[in-house]
């Protein structure tokens, strides 16, 4: 081996060395940065307020586009559907001695007049409830729509089916849409099948709604859930270092996000429901992040929670406790006039859900936009 061989397996040796000790100072300054900024003890607005499951890559820009303005002008589902389209949700006809189900009780029932094709089943005798429970149990859903059943008691009150109660008639529902699709008629078919043989074994008659019309009504509905169903995601980017993962998880755990079996941090909104999630960007085979997002989910959080200005609040926190900045997907800072723009334009949304009878957080909105 010659001098000048000898020199430059030194100097690659040395060169090695460098960048493996430079990399280890990285990741220990990335961790040491995260555990400073979550070490103080003072208040945080929204970290000490209480607070589904999306993807980032599910999100959107941090706007709404022309598209998702005209849903907002757009006329309440209930007035696209035809008046005669709705006589396939009542659940009983003038011939027959069973009482219909008040609106009072509607809100309270599984099965729902709006979202739902009801199909009333006349009994030719009372049935207990642990029957209709066993009888009922296969028949949970079709093509991912969900099936329920309320029943009608001796005293004329409407209930989910209970153990215990005798019910004088029954009422079945399937969901006529989801996030996913609309009901089609091969579900249509299945679910009437299914529930004729049911009523077979109970020696009820079905109302069974026709399917033209049940199509027509289920593809209405889908339309309104298409229309509105939006994501907002703002951005928490490092101005310096990234950050250690695992102890950004772990203060972020601490500070009231949960973290979800599946790997989703989630922050609950103290009424069993998600206020809003984050992502951290990257696997978890990855050490560091740069990058943090926090994504809202519409429709499916009520606007007394006001879930917009506390994921605008979480992210402007975590920005000053990481050295961070708030920015959209480009990169680009959002200012406040931007944010309140877009407060603006979720405002007129919520209207728009509003005034179409599924107000966003509701059991109605929850059920379509899962």
């Amino acid at each position: 081996m010659t001098d000048l061989q000898a020199s430059l397996i030194a100097i690659g040796g040395v060169i090695v060395v460098g960048v493996i000790a430079y990399n280890k100072w990285q990741e220990h300054k990335a961790k040491k940065s995260v555990e400073r900024a979550f070490s103080s003890s003072h208040d945080d607005v929204l970290m000490g307020a209480s607070s589904a499951p999306v993807s980032v890559g599910e999100r959107q820009e941090p706007h709404f586009s022309q598209h998702d303005m005209e849903a907002v002008q757009q006329e309440s589902i209930a007035q696209d559907v035809p008046a005669d389209v709705h006589a396939a949700e009542a659940p009983l006809d003038e011939s027959t001695p069973v009482e219909s189900i008040n609106l009072a009780e509607e809100k309270e029932l599984p099965v729902d007049y709006l979202i739902d094709c009801t199909v009333p089943l006349t009994l030719s005798s009372q049935l207990r409830g642990e029957k209709v429970l066993a009888a009922t149990q296969s028949l949970r859903s079709v093509g991912g729509k969900p099936i329920h059943f309320v029943g009608q008691r001796v005293d004329g009150g409407w209930e989910a089916i209970t153990h215990g109660s005798i019910y004088k008639s029954l009422t079945a529902g399937v969901q006529l849409a989801n996030r996913n699709n609309a009901l089609n008629e091969l579900e249509y078919s299945e679910f009437v099948m299914r529930l004729r043989q049911i009523c077979d074994d109970f020696d009820a008659d079905p109302d069974v709604p026709d399917m033209t019309e049940v199509m027509v009504t289920a593809r209405s509905l889908h339309h309104f859930v298409a229309e509105h169903d939006a994501k907002l995601g703002i951005n928490v980017q490092s101005k310096g270092a990234p950050w250690s993962v695992t102890t950004l998880l772990s203060a972020l755990e601490r500070q009231g996000f949960d973290v979800r079996p599946e790997g989703r941090l989630v922050m609950p909104d103290g009424d069993g429901g998600v206020l809003f999630s984050l992502s951290t960007n990257v696997t978890l085979a990855e050490e560091t992040t740069n990058r943090l997002t926090l994504l809202l989910d519409v429709p499916v959080v009520s606007p007394s929670r006001d879930g917009f200005g506390a994921m605008v609040a979480c992210a402007r926190s975590l920005a000053s406790r990481l050295d961070g900045a708030v920015v959209d997907d480009g990169g680009q800072p959002l200012s406040d006039e931007v944010l309140a723009e877009i407060a603006g334009q979720i405002d007129a949304f919520y209207a728009d859900m509003e005034s179409s009878d599924i107000p966003a957080g509701s059991t109605r909105a929850l059920r379509l936009f899962n």
